[in-house]
């Protein structure tokens, strides 16, 4: 069955315009670096965990083997998703782009359309994608557990609990966050503060009502709190933030680029149709190694 197309048009000669998408959110969380990317994973890895006890003993003559060493793993699994679409091209005949599909009876999607098409695919893939690492719950068809879904069934996570978050109270907020940071982490040179939409904007307003200049917008600094690097990530949910160290967050894949590959097949030659498929296959998920060194507030 083919995806319902609904186009309005008031044809009258050749389209000399462009489309326009609105605006889409991008897999901000990959493209800034906040995370580690684990790519070429066909089936799953085995990400290792390594805890030991105080090393430092009172010396002795003798060999002392008394330190504990606790070797622990998590699994880091992507799962396979896929876009598929297709199009009849009978439905752009009487559209303003007719021309450009050739005179022919055997003709092809207007160039710009499938253009667009592509780019508009690939883009609302990287939202969702963007989306699924951090809030994604893998009973929905789509999704896979993103990290506050995981984070907040594992008991080893620091919690803070929270509250709707605003320009008068995000200072004290954020402060509970760095609070609850075990000591462990503190003032390592990956760790960041992952923030949803909501907590950015209401921190650029609290820095403005205290009458700082704001050089973040400005592509002049990187948006920090008491020397901590908070890292926007637009596929947060709402009055949630995630403290950790980006060596300790990891996004799994089978071949990177995949998630960049949009095919637009035509059927004319296959079977004869006047169809045209839109295909896409990745895989995805994410994983986090030590649980007790990750802050969640919610």
């Amino acid at each position: 069955m083919p995806t319902n197309v609904s186009i309005t048009t008031s044809y009258a000669g050749e389209f000399a315009g462009k489309y326009i998408s609105a605006a889409l959110l991008s897999a901000a969380t990959i493209e800034n670096g906040g995370i580690e990317v684990k790519p070429n994973i066909k089936f799953k890895e085995v990400i290792k965990k390594i805890a030991t006890d105080d090393l430092l003993k009172d010396g002795t003559c003798d060999f002392d083997p008394t330190s504990a060493v606790t070797l622990t793993e998590r699994i880091i699994q992507p799962e396979e998703f896929q876009v598929n679409l297709q199009l009849c091209k009978k439905d752009f005949r009487s559209d303003w782009e007719a021309i450009s599909m050739g005179m022919s009876a055997f003709d092809t999607l207007p160039p710009s359309f499938a253009d667009f098409l592509v780019a508009h695919v690939a883009a609302k893939v990287a939202e969702k994608n963007e989306k699924n690492i951090w809030q994604g719950v893998n009973a929905n068809a789509g999704e896979f557990d993103g990290f506050t879904t995981l984070l907040a069934a594992d008991t080893e996570v620091v919690d803070v609990v929270g509250t709707t978050i605003d320009a008068t109270n995000v200072i004290a907020e954020l402060g509970k966050v760095i609070d609850a940071l075990p000591d462990t982490i503190y003032g390592k040179e990956d760790l960041g503060i992952y923030i949803p939409a909501n907590v950015e904007r209401a921190y650029i307003r609290a820095q403005a009502a205290l009458g700082y200049k704001n050089l973040y917008h400005d592509g002049k600094t990187d948006l920090d709190f008491e020397g901590l690097k908070l890292i926007p990530t637009p596929g947060m949910p709402a009055n949630k933030i995630v403290a950790a160290q980006k060596s300790n967050l990891f996004f799994g894949t089978g071949l990177l680029s995949d998630t960049n590959q949009v095919k637009v097949i035509d059927m004319a030659d296959i079977d004869g149709s006047q169809n045209v498929r839109v295909v896409m296959r990745m895989t995805a998920s994410v994983q986090y190694g030590l649980g007790s060194e990750v802050v969640l507030y919610s």
